[in-house]
């Protein structure tokens, strides 16, 4: 692995930086306090490339790679989360799975609009009673000529309301039945597909959470992404590829607060001395610079992997597991270096501790990235 940045890396993390303090950073509190999902924002960012840095030019995106996702993502974060967390589901779960699975021509009526932020992109596997258990899922497709018919709630869906266009796994199957789901293509205005209801979080105030419904609703089978039955394996790959996605969410969140405390750290006096030259401080910075090299490094070494094609199911999960779990801690000891200043909303570190929570749920809990490490280490 090279270590040293790329040119364009730097050069696509700085205009993402700048676009975030110019176009974020005044609005974080206000949108976080209302619960507005700025779709203007996106918008934005799709004139940047920033709404589909991995998708190829011949539709419509950026043609980066996973390095530069990853310095995108994460200097969105290190301003607000929420944002960060939308613009990484809307790149690797909805648009991502149909950059690795549509055909062409789903590829080309929907990537260009995708990749420009035309339009905005869901993704729905998780559901009420099986979040970790996704091959028990309730919500079905049956064949119905060359129509399928989708009935079920999907929730936790980030942009469950507000998107144009979904990606759907639906149980084609018995419960628990192998190759029992298949994944299709869901555009909003369809009859009976609808969001449902929004939900009110301790985190991520911004970005839009809410349930997908379905109620015999008609989906032709152009609109079927891959083979019957393979949906639930595509899940897992581009599950894969997600998880170096909050990898990134989380090292922004922690940077961000790591920054913040640094800064604090410096200005803030007591007796005649700044707090940095405690050691109770000083070590806590220590523990969170180094930290967050260690899950930078984890991530890295995922991304290296998932660009030359090889397997990364562990390195992924790796990554993201620390890296979310770093977050939490880095914020927390953030909040702690700040005193009572850290826990009122007139400094950014309180919402950095908010927001870190999520990233040790979405897309596979912590518990479950351990499961998923072990099973890796014991298969070799």
């Amino acid at each position: 692995m090279n270590f040293q940045t790329s040119e364009l890396t730097d050069q696509v993390a700085q205009s993402t930086r700048d676009f975030a303090l110019q176009h974020i950073k005044p609005y974080v509190m206000e949108w976080d306090e209302s619960q507005e999902f700025p779709m203007h924002v996106f918008k934005e960012m799709g004139k940047l490339g920033l709404m589909g840095v991995l998708v190829p030019e011949k539709y419509g995106g950026a043609g980066l790679t996973y390095y530069e996702y990853v310095a995108v993502i994460q200097e969105i974060a290190k301003v607000c989360g929420s944002i960060g967390l939308s613009l990484a589901a809307h790149n690797s779960l909805c648009t991502g799975h149909m950059l690795s699975f549509g055909n062409e021509e789903q590829r080309m009526k929907y990537l260009p609009k995708l990749a420009t932020g035309e339009w905005l992109g869901a993704w729905g596997l998780t559901e009420p009673n099986t979040g970790s258990d996704a091959a028990n899922m309730k919500t079905t497709a049956v064949k119905d000529g060359d129509h399928w018919v989708l009935n079920g709630t999907k929730c936790w869906i980030t942009h469950g309301k507000s998107a144009d266009v979904a990606v759907v796994i639906a149980r084609t199957g018995e419960p628990r039945a192998k190759n029992n789901a298949t994944a299709f293509i869901v555009e909003r205005g369809i009859p009976g597909f609808s969001g449902g209801k929004k939900e009110n979080k301790l985190g991520m105030r911004a970005s839009e959470t809410a349930e997908m419904i379905f109620d015999n609703c008609r989906i032709p089978d152009s609109n079927r992404l891959g083979n019957y039955g393979d949906g639930f394996k595509q899940s897992l790959k581009v599950l894969d590829g997600g998880r170096i996605s909050i990898a990134a969410l989380a090292l922004g969140i922690a940077k961000g607060a790591y920054e913040a405390s640094i800064q604090y750290a410096k200005e803030r006096h007591q007796f005649d001395q700044a707090i940095a030259s405690f050691q109770g401080i000083s070590f806590k910075l220590a523990d969170m610079a180094t930290e967050i090299a260690a899950a930078e490094l984890l991530t890295l070494q995922a991304c290296d992997l998932k660009m030359r094609g090889e397997p990364m199911s562990k390195e992924s999960a790796m990554a993201k597991y620390f890296a979310s779990e770093v977050a939490v801690k880095v914020s927390t000891d953030a909040v702690q270096i700040f005193g009572g200043y850290g826990y009122t909303k007139d400094f950014p570190v309180e919402k950095y501790y908010r927001d870190s929570k999520l990233c040790t749920i979405g897309e596979g809990t912590s518990e479950i990235q351990k499961i998923v490490i072990a099973r890796e280490v014991l298969r070799a």
